[in-house]
C-alpha cells in the first residue's frame, strides 16, 4: 500500500499481456542474526588486512554481504550492535591505529548503521566527558573533500551529537583561553558549531549527520542562549543568498533545511517560537515548489509543517475520535447484530466547551502550503505534505479542522491531476489513523475513495492512477483500524464489494494486493464484511498476484456471493470493456463469460441490451470491448440453454437477437473494418464475407495485429462451416463446397505473401465434409506455396503456413491405406505429402530478418512427426523404411545445427519419434543404438537448448553409418559457426569423438570419406562451406589426422587440397579466404609432394589482391613454419621467418611480389608465374565490348586479374 503501509507495497513488473511471471517472490524470513561469529572474525581481523588493497575490499564486500541479509529484519541486529560498536571502537581510540584502519572501522559502523538506522544507534555511541575533546580532535583532523573517508566524517558527526548531550555547561572545557603558544583558544562551543557550519555545506552523506548535530548541539541551554540567534541568521542567509537553479546553490540550500527541519523538531517550543514567523517567511522567498530538485521541495514541505507545529500548542484535540475495544478476537467472534448495537461515543463529548486560544494567522499559510504539496508531482513530496497535514489538523479546533478537511475534499475534482488524487487520499488516511476524521463526514469521504479505488486517466499509449488506486487501499485500510464497525455499517456494501473488484480485477498487481491486504484487514478488525474470511482464502495476497486467475477463476468463486455478483459485472461492463489496454478489455469478456453462469438474466435483460449500443459506437476501444463481451455473454447463454435443455430464445429476446444480427451489417455500411480501428474490430465479428475480407486484408494491418487476426479468422471459419456448411447427411452443398475450396486455393498464389498465409491456414481449419473428393487439390495447392522460386524466396512465412496446413489437413481428412487419394491420406499421396514436407527441412532462407528459413524448418519438423505419429497409430506400413530414413537424418542434422531454438526443437521431435511407442515408429535406423545414446528416462529431461548437453549426445551419432552424413554437416556449421558457447561445446564434442577412433583406421577413412562429401556436395555454398573451412582448420591444428600425416601424398589430404582450392578460386569472401589459409597451413603436414603444392598455393596467397590476405597468410605462415620446424632447412630458417615478419605485406604489390620470390627462391619452392597476357587481353576486350553493368564489369575483370595470381 502507500509507502509500505502495508504488504504488497512494492509493484512488481508485469512481463506479456496476461501472465506476470515473477509476482510471487520468496523472502527469506530469519529468525536470529546466525553470523555474529564470522562477523566477530571479521571485525577482529581488520588489523591484518587493512593493508592489503585485495583483501581490505573482499572483506568489506564479505560484511556488506551479511548485513545486507538484514536489511528486511534490522531489529535482529540489536542484541548485537553494542559488542559490534565496542569493537570497531576500540580501533579507532587505539592511539597505534594508522588512518586506514580508523577508517576502516568507521566504515563497518556505517555499513551496520546504514542497516538499521542512526537513530537506533545513536544512543549506544560512548558519550563520557572524555570522549569530547578526542573526537573534536579527529573531525579537525579530517578532510571535508576526501572522497574515500566520507563514512568516518558521517559516524565522527554522530558521534559527536550523541556527546553533546552531556549535562555540563561547555564552557567549563575551555580552561584558560590563552594556549600555550601565546594565541587565544577557540571555545569548544565555538569548535562544535564551526564543524557543523563546515559540514552542513558539503555534498556527501556528512551533511546528513551535521543536521543531525545542529538538532541536538543548538538546543542545548547553555547554546541555545548564545548561539542559537546568530545560528539562525547564518542560515536564513545562506539560504537567501544560494539558488536552487545551481548545483552548489542546491547542496547548501539542502543542507541549511535539514539542519532548520531537525532544530524545529527537536526544539522546546518556547524556545522556537519567537523565530518561526521569519524562517517562514524567508522559506516563502526561496520559492522551493518552483524548484526541480525533489530533495529540496520534500525539505522545504518538512520544514513547513514543523513550524506549523510550533506555531499551535502541543495539544492532544478532545474533539477526535476514538475508537473503543480493538480487540480482534472480539471482532471476529461479535455476530452483526451485535455490533450493530453496540456503539461508542467520542473519548469527550463533542458538546463540551473547548479551550479557547487563538491560532496564528500564519498557520492559514502554513495549511496552504501543505495542501499544494499534496499536489506535488513526487510522491515523497506529497506523503510528508499529508502527515503535516495530519499532525497539525490534530491540533487544530474542532470548526478549523472541518475547514481543512473540506479544502482536502477539493482535491477530489476531475480537474485535478491524479497527483492531487493520490495526496488527497494519503492525507484521508492520515486523519482517519488519527481520529482527526469524524463520523459526520464519513458519508462525504466514503463516494470519493469509491471513485478513487477506480481511478484511471487515459494519457498518451498508457494511463495513470495506479498510485491513486493504491493510496485509497491504504486509506480502507486506516478506517479499517480507526473506525468502530457501527460507524461504518451503512458503507459496509460500498467499501466491501469496491475492494474485492480493486483485489480481482486491477490491472497492476500492485493494486490488487494492497485491496487484498485491505480487504484482510476490514475483515479482521471490523468483523462486518459479507463472506470475509471466505473471499480471503480465495483472493489472499499471493493468489491475485497472477492477474488471468483473478479475472477468469476467483472472480467467478466470489461471484457466487449475491453481495458481490451485480457489482462486478456492473464494474467490467461500464469500466474495463473498453479500457485501453487491449488484454484488460480481453480478460474482462473472458470474465464476463464466466460470469453468465452466476446471473444468466441479469446478463440477457440488463447487461447485453446496454452493450448493444455500444458494440456500434463512435469509441474505438469500447466498440471493440463491446463486441467481444456480447460474443462472450451471448456464447455463455448458449451453452447454458443447451446444458438445461431449453431453447436459445429462453434467454434472448427478439430485439436482443435482432440486435445481435445488425452488429455486423451496422459495422460494414459504416466502414469500421477498414483503417486502424480494423485491426481491432476484425477479431470480434465472425460472417463469411468478414472471414474472407479479413484474409485479403492481412498485408494492410500492422504486423502485431497480423497474426492475431489471422487465428481469430480461421477459428470463425472452422465454427461457420461447421454449423452452418454441412446438410443431414453430414455432407457439403456441391457447389459451394466447389466454390469455397477454388476461391481458396487460388488465392494460395497470390503475390502477397500474408495473403498466402492467411488462406494456407484457412485451408488447414477446414472440416473434413468440404475437403472430402477435393484433397488432392488443397494439397497440391499447399504444396505449390512450399517451392521456393526467384519471385517469392522470401516468402518464408507463407512456406510455414503450408507446411502446418498439410499436417492440419491430413489429420483433419483421416488415413486409409487403400482409399482413394481425394479422401484420404493413402498409398498414392502419401509420398507426395513426405516430400513435400521433407523439402521444408532444406529452406535455408536468409533476409533482413535472418535465417526466415528457421521458421520454414521448424515448421516441417513439427509437421513431419505429426504426420509420422498418424500413420503409425492407424496404418504404420504407409511408412516404408527410406522416408523413415530420411526424417531421421534429417532430424539429426537439424539436432547439431547452431541455433539453440531450432536445435531443440529438431532434439525435441527427433526424441518424441523414438520413443513413441502406441505403437513404435517402424524402420527407424539403428533404434538400438540411439535408445542407449539418448535414454527414455532422459526424454523429458534433456536440454537441447543448452550446447553443454547436447552435442556430447549428437556427436555420438557420427559413429552409426546412417547418420554420420548428415550429423556431421550439421556439426559443420556449428564447430565452425560464431557463437562462442556453441562453437566451444561443439569443437570438443567433436574432438573427443576423433580421439576414440584415432586407433581405428578404417573408422577413420570412413569419416573422412564423409567428411570430403560433405565438403563435395556444398561447395561455394557459403552457408556451409565458410564454417566448413573453420572447423577444418581447427581439426589439422587438433591434431584430428595424425594418422594419415606419414603417408605420402595420402589420397584423403590431396583432394582436401583441391577442394579448398577449388572453394576459394575468385573468391572475395575475407572470412572464406582467412579460413582456407588455415587449413592450406594445416595440411602442410602431410608428408610427399603435398609440401610443395600447399607452399605454392600460400605463397600465391602472399600476394592476393586484398592487402589483409597477405597480412594474415604471412601471419600464419610464420607460425606454420614455428610449429613443423621440418618444413624449412634450418640453414635458411632465420632468414625465411625475417622476410614474413619484417615485410610490410600490406605495401604495394610489386614491392610485395618481390619478398615472395625471394622466399621462393629460398625454399626451392616454383615462383608462380603471370599468365600470357594474350590470352587475357582477349578476354577483356570481349568484356569491355558488352554493354554490361558496372557491377558486372567489375566482377569479371576482377576475375581476370585475379586469374594472373592464382592460375599456373
Amino acid at each position: 500500500m502507500a509507502l509500505g503501509e502495508m504488504d504488497g507495497a512494492a509493484s512488481e513488473p508485469e512481463e506479456g499481456g496476461s501472465q506476470e511471471p515473477g509476482v510471487i517472490s520468496a523472502r527469506n524470513i530469519l529468525e536470529s542474526f546466525t553470523e555474529s561469529q564470522e562477523v566477530g572474525g571479521l571485525i577482529g581481523n581488520l588489523k591484518g588486512v587493512f593493508g592489503d588493497l585485495v583483501t581490505r575490499e573482499m572483506t568489506v564486500e564479505k560484511f556488506i554481504g551479511i548485513m545486507d541479509k538484514y536489511q528486511e529484519q534490522p531489529h535482529l541486529l540489536d542484541r548485537h550492535l553494542e559488542w559490534m560498536m565496542n569493537s570497531l571502537l576500540a580501533i579507532v581510540r587505539d592511539n597505534g591505529s594508522p588512518p586506514p584502519l580508523v577508517h576502516l572501522a568507521f566504515k563497518f559502523l556505517y555499513i551496520i548503521t546504514k542497516v538499521r538506522g542512526y537513530k537506533r544507534f545513536l544512543p549506544l555511541f560512548p558519550h563520557e566527558v572524555g570522549d569530547l575533546q578526542p573526537v573534536l580532535d579527529m573531525l579537525v583532523d579530517q578532510n571535508p573533500k576526501d572522497s574515500e573517508t566520507w563514512e568516518t566524517r558521517y559516524m565522527l558527526l554522530l558521534w559527536l551529537s550523541m556527546i553533546c548531550l552531556i549535562p555540563f555547561d561547555l564552557a567549563r572545557f575551555d580552561g584558560n583561553t590563552i594556549s600555550e603558544e601565546g594565541h587565544a583558544r577557540v571555545p569548544t562551543m565555538d569548535r562544535i558549531l564551526k564543524i557543523a557550519k563546515c559540514y552542513l555545506v558539503v555534498s556527501d552523506k556528512a551533511r546528513d549527520a551535521a543536521a543531525v548535530l545542529v538538532s541536538k548541539f543548538i538546543v542545548r541551554p547553555d547554546v541555545r542562549q548564545k548561539r542559537m540567534p546568530d545560528f539562525l541568521d547564518w542560515t536564513l542567509s545562506m539560504l537567501s543568498k544560494s539558488s536552487f537553479q545551481t548545483m552548489e546553490g542546491t547542496v547548501v540550500m539542502n543542507g541549511m533545511l535539514q539542519a532548520l527541519a531537525q532544530l524545529f523538531k527537536h526544539g522546546k517550543r518556547e524556545d522556537c517560537l519567537p523565530y518561526a514567523a521569519t524562517v517562514l517567511e524567508c522559506l516563502d522567498n526561496c520559492k522551493l515548489s518552483e524548484s526541480n530538485q525533489m530533495v529540496l521541495r520534500k525539505l522545504g514541505m518538512k520544514l513547513v509543517q514543523r513550524l506549523g507545529l510550533t506555531f499551535v500548542k502541543p495539544k492532544v484535540a478532545k474533539w477526535r475520535y476514538q475508537r473503543g475495544c480493538r480487540s480482534l478476537a472480539a471482532n471476529l467472534q461479535a455476530q452483526s447484530s451485535v455490533v450493530q448495537n453496540q456503539m461508542i461515543t467520542v473519548a469527550a463529548n463533542e458538546a463540551d466547551e473547548e479551550e479557547e486560544y487563538d491560532i496564528p494567522g500564519e498557520i492559514e499559510n502554513v495549511v496552504e502550503q501543505l495542501l499544494v504539496g499534496l499536489k506535488d508531482k513526487d510522491t515523497i513530496v506529497r506523503w510528508s505534505a499529508a502527515k503535516g497535514i495530519g499532525r497539525i489538523t490534530g491540533r487544530l479546533p474542532k470548526e478549523l479542522a472541518d475547514d481543512v478537511i473540506g479544502s482536502l475534499l477539493d482535491c477530489f475534482s476531475f480537474q485535478e491531476t491524479d497527483n492531487a488524487w493520490h495526496g488527497g487520499c494519503l492525507a484521508l488516511a492520515e486523519l482517519g489513523r488519527r481520529g482527526l476524521l469524524l463520523p459526520s463526514r464519513i458519508s462525504d469521504v466514503v463516494p470519493v475513495i469509491l471513485k478513487a479505488l477506480t481511478y484511471d486517466e487515459k494519457r498518451g499509449a498508457c494511463s495513470v492512477g495506479s498510485n491513486v488506486r493504491d493510496a485509497a487501499c491504504y486509506v480502507c485500510w486506516a478506517f479499517a483500524r480507526a473506525y468502530d464497525p457501527a460507524e461504518l455499517i451503512p458503507f459496509i456494501s460500498q467499501i466491501s464489494s469496491a475492494l474485492v473488484i480493486a483485489a480481482v480485477f486491477d490491472r497492476d498487481v500492485n493494486c490488487r494486493r494492497a485491496a487484498s491486504a485491505a480487504f484482510q484487514e476490514n475483515v479482521g478488525r471490523q468483523g462486518t464484511f459479507p463472506h470475509g474470511i471466505d473471499i480471503l482464502t480465495a483472493a489472499d495476497y499471493f493468489a491475485v498476484g497472477n492477474r488471468v486467475n483473478c479475472y477468469l477463476t476467483i472472480s467467478v468463486y466470489i461471484a457466487g456471493f449475491p453481495e458481490y455478483t451485480q457489482p462486478m459485472i456492473d464494474h467490467l461492463v461500464n469500466m474495463k470493456i473498453n479500457h485501453w489496454d487491449s488484454v484488460i478489455r480481453e480478460l474482462s469478456t473472458k470474465a464476463l463469460h464466466n460470469l453468465t453462469q452466476r446471473a444468466p438474466e441479469y446478463m440477457a435483460n440488463v447487461v447485453l441490451p446496454r452493450l448493444l449500443p455500444l458494440s456500434v459506437g463512435t469509441d474505438l476501444h469500447t466498440r471493440h470491448g463491446a463486441i467481444l463481451a456480447c460474443a462472450e455473454i451471448t456464447h455463455a447463454l448458449c451453452k447454458l440453454a443447451e446444458e438445461n435443455n431449453r431453447s436459445i430464445t429462453y434467454y434472448f429476446n427478439e430485439k436482443s437477437l435482432e440486435g445481435l444480427k445488425q452488429i455486423h451489417q451496422e459495422l460494414c455500411s459504416r466502414q469500421l473494418y477498414r483503417g486502424l480501428g480494423g485491426e481491432l474490430m476484425r477479431p470480434a465479428g465472425g460472417w463469411q464475407w468478414l472471414i474472407n475480407d479479413s484474409l485479403r486484408s492481412l498485408p494492410l494491418v500492422s504486423s502485431a495485429a497480423r497474426q492475431h487476426i489471422k487465428e481469430s479468422a480461421v477459428s470463425a471459419l472452422a465454427a461457420l462451416c461447421n454449423e452452418y456448411y454441412i446438410n443431414e447427411n453430414g455432407e457439403a452443398d456441391p457447389a459451394l463446397q466447389d466454390e469455397l475450396v477454388t476461391q481458396y486455393v487460388s488465392e494460395l498464389q497470390n503475390t502477397e505473401e500474408m495473403i498466402r498465409c492467411g488462406f494456407s491456414r484457412a485451408l488447414g481449419a477446414l472440416p473434413r465434409f468440404l475437403l472430402k473428393g477435393r484433397l488432392q487439390q488443397v494439397l497440391e495447392g499447399l504444396k505449390k506455396v512450399t517451392l521456393i522460386s526467384p519471385a517469392d524466396v522470401s516468402f518464408a512465412e507463407a512456406r510455414r503456413d503450408a507446411l502446418i496446413a498439410i499436417a492440419k489437413v491430413c489429420q483433419t481428412i483421416g488415413v486409409n491405406g487403400e482409399g482413394t487419394q481425394e479422401e484420404y491420406v493413402c498409398k498414392d499421396n502419401v509420398t507426395q505429402i513426405y516430400a513435400t514436407l521433407l523439402s521444408g527441412m532444406t529452406d535455408y532462407t536468409t533476409d533482413s530478418r535472418g535465417d526466415v528459413g528457421g521458421w520454414v524448418r521448424e515448421a516441417a519438423m513439427t509437421s513431419l512427426m505429426e504426420v509420422t505419429l498418424l500413420l503409425v497409430q492407424n496404418e504404420a506400413e504407409l511408412i516404408n523404411a527410406n522416408i523413415c530414413k530420411q526424417i531421421m537424418c534429417w532430424l539429426a542434422q537439424q539436432s547439431a545445427e547452431k541455433i539453440d531454438k531450432f536445435r531443440a526443437h529438431a532434439g525435441s521431435v527427433f526424441l518424441t519419434l523414438l520413443h513413441f511407442d502406441h505403437p513404435p515408429v517402424p524402420h527407424i535406423p539403428h533404434r538400438e543404438e540411439l535408445e542407449r545414446i539418448f535414454p527414455r528416462s532422459e526424454k523429458e529431461t534433456l536440454n537441447w537448448n543448452a550446447a553443454s548437453e547436447a552435442f556430447p549426445r549428437i556427436t555420438q551419432l557420427l559413429g552409426l553409418p546412417t547418420y554420420q552424413y548428415y550429423v556431421l554437416l550439421g556439426l559443420s556449421v556449428s564447430v565452425g559457426g560464431l557463437t562462442e558457447t556453441t562453437l566451444r561445446y561443439s569443437a570438443q564434442s567433436l574432438f573427443d569423438y576423433m580421439k576414440k577412433i584415432q586407433n581405428d583406421s578404417s573408422a577413420m577413412e570412413s569419416f573422412c570419406e564423409t567428411l570430403l562429401k560433405v565438403f563435395e556436395d556444398n561447395l561455394r555454398n557459403d552457408r556451409v562451406s565458410v564454417p566448413l573451412l573453420t572447423m577444418l582448420d581447427q581439426m589439422l591444428a587438433n591434431g584430428c589426422f595424425d594418422i594419415f600425416t606419414m603417408q605420402e601424398n595420402q589420397p584423403f589430404a590431396v583432394k582436401l587440397f583441391t577442394l579448398c582450392k577449388e572453394e576459394i578460386k575468385r573468391s572475395k569472401d575475407i572470412r572464406k579466404l582467412r579460413s582456407s589459409i588455415g587449413v592450406f597451413c594445416g595440411l602442410i603436414q602431410f608428408q610427399g609432394d603435398m609440401r610443395e603444392k600447399v607452399l605454392f598455393q600460400l605463397f600465391l596467397l602472399l600476394c592476393h589482391p586484398f592487402p589483409v590476405i597477405r597480412k594474415t597468410t604471412a601471419s600464419q605462415v610464420y607460425e606454420m613454419l614455428i610449429t613443423y620446424s621440418d618444413v624449412v632447412d634450418p640453414a635458411i630458417m632465420d632468414e625465411v621467418m625475417t622476410i614474413l615478419s619484417d615485410t610490410n605485406w600490406e605495401a604495394e604489390l610489386p614491392v610485395v611480389r618481390e619478398k615472395r620470390n625471394c622466399l621462393c627462391d629460398l625454399m626451392k619452392v616454383p615462383k608462380p608465374q603471370l599468365v600470357s597476357k594474350v590470352k587475357y587481353g582477349n578476354l577483356l576486350l570481349r568484356v569491355f565490348s558488352k554493354k554490361q553493368s558496372n557491377d558486372q564489369l567489375f566482377h569479371q575483370i576482377y576475375g581476370v586479374v585475379l586469374d594472373f595470381f592464382i592460375d599456373s
